[in-house]
């Protein structure tokens, strides 16, 4: 089943000063191509909005000793094909328990969903006026979603003042509940480290009331774990290689959900032209019965 809720409608460049300048020109030049408000946000904190159950559900056991969570930054939507393909054939990605998607769109969302058997929430941030096209966040999981919400974040981008949100959603798994969280927090032409510090704890006080909570998706940031490891989150995918093009900016923090050893968290290597980042993916305990 498929429903829709709808609304009517600092960085420092290394080198000589010369060096500086011009990269600051490419960098306005960027900005000035792309223009401001490229983007319109959404006010309404529970419209528009998309949720689904599966026709055809994953099988589950009753009996679950780990739930496998992946975070995937899926470029704008475009590749949903690929991304497909990968999730269904790369050993690391199949079976996947929680999917935490970020660049997502409502078609996008719904075709992995349906692909998978799962169930989903999906909120978009913002509409994109050029393309038509929302993108936000998106939770699929092979377990009930019992409730969901989006999370606006602190600080509008610089230039083009959208906004950044999180997805956040309720995961019934047996009799234990599961609250987990796709972000995309602002990038570092949008908003300085600690502002991107601010958004991260914006989600993490939502989930200070939730024994077990899992985050994960595009943090923009390679070194904002300790931010998460405040509130008692681990930090699984802390190691690795690259995520995309300036470093390894995709992640994804653990509340009181332990990993079974230190192998049980990974990146694939390959997104087979499915975006320009790559998933990590981590296991964790979650024993019930």
């Amino acid at each position: 089943m498929r429903v829709s809720w709808r609304a009517s409608a600092q960085v420092r460049v290394p080198g000589s000063a010369s060096v500086r300048r011009a990269a600051w020109s490419v960098l306005l030049g960027v900005l000035l191509v792309t223009g401001c408000r490229t983007g319109r946000n959404y006010a309404t904190p529970d419209v528009p909005r998309y949720e689904g159950e599966p026709s055809r559900p994953a099988a589950v056991s009753t009996g679950v000793d780990t739930l496998l969570v992946v975070a995937f930054n899926i470029r704008y939507s475009q590749r949903i094909d690929r991304a497909i393909d990968l999730l269904v054939s790369e050993p690391d990605l199949t079976d996947a328990d929680i999917l935490l998607l970020t660049e997502m769109d409502e078609n996008g969302t719904w075709l992995i969903a349906d692909a998978l058997g799962m169930y989903y929430a999906y909120y978009p941030a913002v509409h994109h006026v050029r393309t038509g096209r929302d993108f936000g966040n998106a939770v699929l999981s092979r377990w009930p979603i019992v409730g969901h919400e989006r999370i606006t974040l602190p600080h509008t981008a610089r230039f083009q003042r959208t906004h950044r949100t999180a997805t956040a959603a309720t995961i019934r798994v047996g009799m234990t509940e599961v609250r987990a969280y796709a972000t995309h927090l602002g990038t570092f032409f949008e908003i300085g480290p600690g502002a991107r510090q601010e958004q991260l704890r914006t989600i993490l006080e939502d989930a200070q009331p939730y024994a077990r909570a899992i985050i994960g998706g595009d943090m923009n940031d390679g070194r904002i774990g300790p931010t998460a490891g405040a509130y008692g989150f681990t930090w699984p995918t802390q190691y690795g290689p690259n995520t995309m093009l300036f470093g390894r900016v995709d992640h994804i923090f653990l509340k009181n959900l332990p990993t079974p050893d230190s192998a049980a968290a990974g990146t694939v290597r390959d997104s087979r032209g499915a975006s320009d980042h790559l998933p990590v993916w981590t296991r964790v305990i979650l024993r019930i019965r």
